[in-house]
């Protein structure tokens, strides 16, 4: 038994499960699911001796223990998107930090043979304003680092473009300019303003239906470019509209941690199920999520159930988790990091609970205490005493008797 902390100070008992769900207890499955493409956003470990202080530091991580959870990642057939927002870039993970895990995390994958993706961004530049060319050429260093690596493009949202721009035809301009010059198809990732209030208007306008005009004449221009777009906007009605707009070939990777499990089943068939109307593949989307860290064996576990066409069971299996989700990314959203570093420590994929930036105090004890719950709930710790003790000791830290 546990007490838990609410808002108002009271405690209340909890009793925790005694054993983790299936998938958690189970060996990892290995072979990646096949009905769609699914990437973990994967956060980072911070070296709990060096991480700074505050956000204006060098960040200082702790390479074993981050790359060991990349495996971890890989080990249930998911791929890894790195250096993204779940990584805290830009909250803490200063490029040159980011460079060196982009070089890390890409051998890694050769190593182990799992699929990686790194972010590509600005964020070398300082904060506010500059002009279209360094814009421009602060992408191409990023995106030079990302290739030499061996692993492909995500092209992040620019807070450096979004304070320069002028207009829609700017945003054509650079990402024009940038696709012409990659050398594989790239992800284009499209971040909302609620993870980076930074980004408001992105695309040239805060009219989100002028944005979307923008960004799918920009995905025209460039189709056998891009291999993908990931919407990070929570607004499932807007991703399934654009993703029925996207050019042929061109894939939906969902980014919204609110509507995952009906975006991804879409019409509920796995590629290529004989139907009498078959599933295209802007019918659905496939996914590239923050949550899908801490949920890595779950949603491993029910994506392979896509495989065999049972829409049924994959959304009996994901669906239990999106009150997890949409706890973890409240507003405000961009600290959702914080309660996926809270889960990794819990879950024994960690030793400690400091993060870069010293964003481990970004949510409140209730909060994590909340997370906690919903999280043993669902079965996601391997040892649920382990990660009930670290908690009574994290409450122990702040006064509370647990």
């Amino acid at each position: 038994m546990i007490r838990l902390p609410d808002e108002n100070g009271a405690l209340r008992t909890y009793r925790p499960r005694a054993e983790p769900a299936a998938a958690v207890a189970g060996p990892p499955a290995g072979a990646a699911p096949a009905a769609r493409t699914v990437f973990a956003a994967a956060h980072v470990v911070a070296d709990r001796y060096r991480a700074s202080a505050g956000p204006e530091s060098p960040a200082a991580l702790d390479w074993d223990a981050t790359l060991a959870f990349r495996r971890h990642l890989w080990s249930h057939g998911l791929c890894v998107a790195e250096a993204m927002d779940t990584a805290q870039r830009g909250m803490g993970l200063d490029w040159s930090v980011a460079a060196e895990l982009t070089a890390r995390s890409a051998a890694e994958a050769r190593a182990v043979g799992g699929r990686i993706a790194c972010g590509v961004g600005t964020d070398q530049l300082p904060p506010g304003g500059t002009d279209m060319a360094r814009v421009r050429a602060a992408y191409e260093e990023q995106s030079e680092v990302v290739e030499k690596a061996g692993a492909q493009v995500i092209i992040m949202a620019s807070r450096a473009l979004a304070a320069t721009a002028r207009g829609p035809e700017d945003y054509r301009d650079v990402y024009g300019h940038l696709l012409r010059q990659a050398a594989e198809p790239v992800i284009l990732h499209w971040l909302g303003p609620m993870f980076d209030p930074a980004l408001e208007g992105y695309w040239g306008s805060a009219d989100l239906d002028a944005a979307t005009g923008t960004f799918l004449e920009i995905i025209a221009e460039h189709p056998a470019k891009v291999d993908g777009v990931k919407v990070s906007l929570l607004d499932a009605d807007r991703e399934v509209d654009l993703r029925r707009r996207l050019p042929d070939g061109v894939r939906c990777y969902t980014g919204d941690d609110f509507n995952y499990p009906e975006l991804i089943a879409g019409h509920g068939h796995a590629i290529g199920e004989a139907d009498e109307h078959p599933v295209a593949e802007r019918d659905f989307s496939h996914a590239l999520l923050g949550i899908f860290d801490p949920l890595a064996p779950l949603a491993a576990e029910a994506v392979r159930l896509l495989d065999a066409g049972d829409t049924d069971g994959f959304r009996a299996a994901l669906d239990p988790t999106v009150a997890l989700s949409r706890h973890l990314f409240q507003a405000p959203t961009r600290f959702y990091k914080t309660g996926v570093v809270l889960l990794a420590w819990l879950a024994g994929h960690q030793d400690h609970f400091v993060m870069v930036g010293g964003m481990q105090s970004a949510r409140s004890l209730p909060h994590l205490a909340r997370a906690y719950e919903l999280a043993d709930a669902l079965g996601l710790f391997p040892d649920p005493g382990l990660a009930q003790d670290r908690m009574r000791r994290l409450f122990g830290v702040h006064g509370v008797e647990a």
